[in-house]
């Protein structure tokens, strides 16, 4: 991380001719690049790190592309010698979804997805004249071939890891059938890819602008209208729903100067908001089910809901009878059932309780009568305590926080022990069982404890809603002895 943040700096100091006053890193997202804000005297930009040279070269193209056509993309300032860094126009830290979460379901903010509606369509058909596609990351085209795969993806990601039954060829068939059906649109632009309200980022004035747009191609407009409407966590209600879609219809029809088959492309949507939502069950399925990461696993149920939804009042407009009864058994209670986990009420009377310590001290004693628990070493994570700058600090603190998310292996620990703890938590909810420990040691009781604490504590009333009592033994020792 060291020698990504002295590329960035030095690429900053080459760029503006003087050194940044400050360097936020940014969380990462699910891809392998880095995000640094450097904040200079009077305004900041955006430092991006990625190790993948060709997506570099396609987003800063893209967005080269595209600011001169005065879209909705960031201006790009720098890039280095080796092209694993780039200096980008920063729009702040507010996403379309921090609004919609904050806000709710509000007409400022309906208004907010309708001007990123329209930004959109302007970035599709304004962005394709004269775009290289053969300058995109994978493929040209989001055609049989592409769409293919994320049928496959979702087959293989996620149905598969059902172990059900199902006629494999005859789903292929159906699949092979589905695509061919769908590459035969009337209308093909450029195709942003992953476009939801989490890559559009809202400035203090309410204007919108994109980020993350790499694995755009050529393609069905109506793909990228499916992935923001549909998008499971922003949970849109159906009217809205509705009205976005036709207030997109009535904005791409005025940028084309053409009559509009809206009959014919909200057929050819309702496909692609299929594909869309199996696609992301297929990405759930791959980081949550196999690369075992809880915050993954916890969002398929809601992927699910979201399929139930559209297979109960939408058409896609082909007869594909086999794919129709995958869909049916994945919609089933049975299936979304089994991804989702059994939560708490009011009336449970589970309370877990989780520490910190210092295994010089010990490990905390059960006080509940019950005995057990469960107790994990940190110790075999690299100690941010070994370091100067953050031996008065804790695991709450942000420095050290982002020294162990981006440093040392905390991430794959703690999936495990989530893997664990889970088990036991369902099951003491189920039996209302009243009392369960868990806790996390490290030399000191301050950093890496601290942290794993705090993230067990987060995970457990994220996916279960159980009462949770905290405490941070060395901590709460050290604020004893300070306030005496």
């Amino acid at each position: 991380m060291q020698e990504i943040l002295n590329s960035i700096n030095q690429l900053y100091k080459d760029w503006k001719g003087e050194d940044a006053v400050s360097v936020e890193v940014l969380p990462q997202s699910g891809s392998e690049r880095r995000y640094f804000r450097l904040n200079g005297k009077d305004s900041s930009v955006i430092g991006t790190f990625g190790a993948n040279i060709k997506e570099n070269e396609t987003f800063i193209y893209f967005s080269r592309h595209f600011r001169k056509k005065d879209l909705a993309a960031p201006e790009i300032f720098a890039i280095n010698e080796r092209q694993d860094c780039y200096l980008q126009e920063d729009f702040g830290k507010i996403s379309l979804l921090n609004r919609l979460e904050s806000e709710h379901f509000i007409h400022p903010i309906y208004d907010l997805f309708k001007k990123s509606l329209e930004a959109l369509a302007q970035l599709q058909i304004k962005g394709d004249e004269g775009l290289n596609y053969n300058l995109c990351l994978t493929n040209k085209e989001f055609g049989q071939q592409a769409i293919m795969a994320d049928l496959l993806y979702f087959k293989y990601y996620f149905l598969d890891a059902l172990r059900r039954p199902y006629d494999k060829q005859k789903l292929l068939d159906d699949f092979d059938a589905l695509s061919t059906y769908l590459t035969h649109t009337e209308y093909k632009y450029f195709m942003f890819r992953d476009f939801q309200s989490r890559n559009i980022l809202i400035k203090e004035d309410d204007s919108v602008h994109f980020i993350d747009y790499q694995g755009g191609m050529k393609g069905a407009p109506q793909y990228d209208v499916a992935s923001m409407l549909w998008q499971a966590r922003a949970n849109l209600p159906e009217e809205w729903k509705e009205n976005l879609l036709v207030d997109y219809m009535n904005e791409f029809e005025k940028i084309i100067k053409v009559s509009l088959d809206k009959h014919l492309f909200r057929s050819q949507y309702n496909g692609y908001v299929l594909i869309r939502i199996l696609q992301v069950l297929g990405a759930y399925g791959f980081r949550g089910l196999f690369e075992r990461k809880a915050q993954f696993l916890t969002s398929i149920p809601q992927a699910l809901t979201n399929l139930k939804k559209f297979f109960n009042s939408q058409s896609i407009g082909i007869v594909v009878p086999e794919f129709r009864k995958v869909l049916d058994l994945c919609v089933s209670d049975e299936i979304i059932e089994q991804f989702t986990p059994q939560q708490a009420t009011e009336k449970t009377p589970l309370v877990v309780t989780i520490n910190s310590f210092s295994y010089k001290a010990g490990i905390p004693e059960d006080k509940s009568g019950n005995g057990g628990g469960f107790v994990f070493d940190c110790r075999g994570i690299l100690n941010p305590g070994r370091y100067d700058e953050f031996k008065n600090l804790t695991g709450r603190d942000k420095p050290v926080k982002d020294f162990i998310e981006q440093q040392t292996k905390m991430t794959e620990f703690l999936n495990s022990a989530f893997d664990i703890v889970d088990i036991t938590v369902e099951n003491y909810i189920r039996r209302n069982f009243e009392s369960l420990t868990v806790s996390f040691g490290c030399t000191g009781g301050q950093h890496r404890s601290v942290y794993a604490a705090d993230a067990m504590a987060r995970h457990l009333r994220n996916k279960f809603k159980v009462k949770i009592n905290q405490y941070h033994i060395e901590q709460e020792k050290k604020n004893r002895v300070n306030n005496a």
